[in-house]
């Protein structure tokens, strides 16, 4: 661990802990008359409890785009060093400010992470993700930094490059995008590029959802082991919590992050173990806290237990899909980690897809195009159509292509077309 006083902090005097940095934050957001305006009368001494953090109102994402740039910003007075913005295509984008000690904060928890997959300071880090004003280069090296590791901050993109660094440097660990390990596969494999000569041992990715199947594929295909991290731009970036060795969850960093899990409908706060809508609330952060932020992320809570790592603070399951994210197609709702799921089960198909959504005559058409696994066979298609039928009740066209043919984003990958007309 890096921290083991915090991190392995038995669950009471965590939660004194919590509820002391709850009602700080809350008296830091009462000095923004906006916050003040959304909050109404509740000063810090109405919070008794942890439970008391319920009765305040929920912060969504159109609020804070409403507030474009620094409407709900709390950080004047320290002073503003760095911002970081959402990728966001809707609306005004989310901007999030960071004062010094935000940078600071974002650099302990991305150095926890580092610790928790087992990354120490001999290790070499590459850093794939891009630096701007997306957040995940920028944390992955501060949190690199922190810990003493040798960096390679390489950034986005030159797939080809990224090979040779991670095997002339003896590169360990790869921080990415959760599908980028699949473009370092797909290149070696059309470049001839050896991976056995890769000294790679763990990867830590985010920023997508991803399937368990998905995780197995990148490990075997990379010989290493991968971590899932979580964080977005609003709590500062990645860094909000990671998966451990036990694989039982991950870990949110709680003296940083008080987490709720909610009915994505009612807004009521669900028992352990159901699964709901993640809530967060900032602690520590100062340019932009958060006081009950409906991220739209579905998960649950899945212990408060000390686990068999060490750590004693809260795990939530991986992120099972996002409620904006969920597709209806001719009234069946599914997610498509749950489409690749079954994709990725199927022999003979590789890991990249799309579904395609089109109106057509006044009824609604779904295809499914997926690519074809070296040597993979047509059969694939019937065996995968059988699944998505008898297990989500879908009943797409299914249209395999030669491995490549899929156009692959610079980003995060692009899993649902949906042309038909908006209602």
């Amino acid at each position: 661990m890096l921290q083991p006083d915090l991190e392995a902090l038995d669950r009471e005097p965590l939660a004194r802990l919590q509820l002391e940095r709850l009602r700080h934050t809350l008296a830091r957001v009462r000095d923004n008359p906006a916050w003040r305006a959304r909050l109404g009368d509740v000063a810090p001494d109405d919070l008794g409890r942890l439970e008391d953090w319920r009765g305040l109102p929920f912060l969504t994402k159109d609020a804070l785009r409403d507030a474009y740039p620094f409407g709900l910003a709390c950080g004047a007075a320290e002073g503003y060093r760095r911002v970081h913005m959402s990728s966001g295509t809707t609306g005004n984008p989310i901007l999030n400010p960071y004062t010094a000690a935000d940078v600071a904060q974002w650099g302990e928890v991305m150095a926890r992470c580092y610790a928790a997959a087992g990354v120490t300071r001999d290790d070499v880090v590459q850093i794939t993700p891009s630096f701007g004003l997306f957040t995940g280069g920028f944390g992955f090296h501060y949190g690199a930094e922190r810990l003493g590791a040798m960096i390679v901050p390489v950034g986005a993109g030159r797939t080809l490059l990224q090979l040779k660094l991670m095997r002339d440097l003896g590169v360990t660990v790869l921080p990415a995008i959760a599908t980028y390990p699949l473009r370092l596969i797909e290149v070696a494999r059309e470049e001839g590029f050896d991976l056995t000569s890769l000294r790679l041992r763990v990867a830590i990715l985010g920023s997508e959802m991803w399937s368990d199947e998905l995780r197995a594929t990148i490990d075997r295909a990379l010989a290493l082991t991968s971590y899932d991290i979580m964080g977005m731009t609003e709590t500062g970036g990645p860094g909000l919590g990671i998966d451990c060795p036990a694989r039982a969850g991950l870990h949110v960093w709680e003296d940083h992050y008080y987490v709720e899990i909610v009915d994505p409908s009612t807004g009521a706060v669900r028992p352990d173990g159901v699964d709901g809508e993640l809530v967060v609330s900032t602690l520590t952060r100062q340019g932009l806290p958060l006081v009950r932020y409906r991220t739209h992320d579905l998960t649950r809570v899945v212990a408060r237990t000390r686990c068999d790592c060490g750590r004693t603070m809260l795990r939530v399951d991986r992120l099972r899909g996002r409620t904006d994210d969920m597709v209806i197609y001719k009234g069946v709702n599914f997610y498509p980690r749950q489409v690749e799921a079954l994709l990725l089960r199927t022999d003979g198909l590789g890991p990249e897809y799309q579904i395609v959504l089109d109106a057509d005559g006044g009824s609604e058409r779904m295809t499914l195009v997926a690519e074809t696994a070296p040597g993979g066979d047509a059969a694939a298609a019937a065996r995968l159509r059988r699944e998505l039928h008898d297990l989500l009740s879908l009943s797409p066209e299914i249209r395999l292509c030669p491995p490549g043919t899929i156009e692959r984003a610079p980003g995060k990958a692009v899993r649902v077309v949906d042309r038909r007309p908006k209602a």
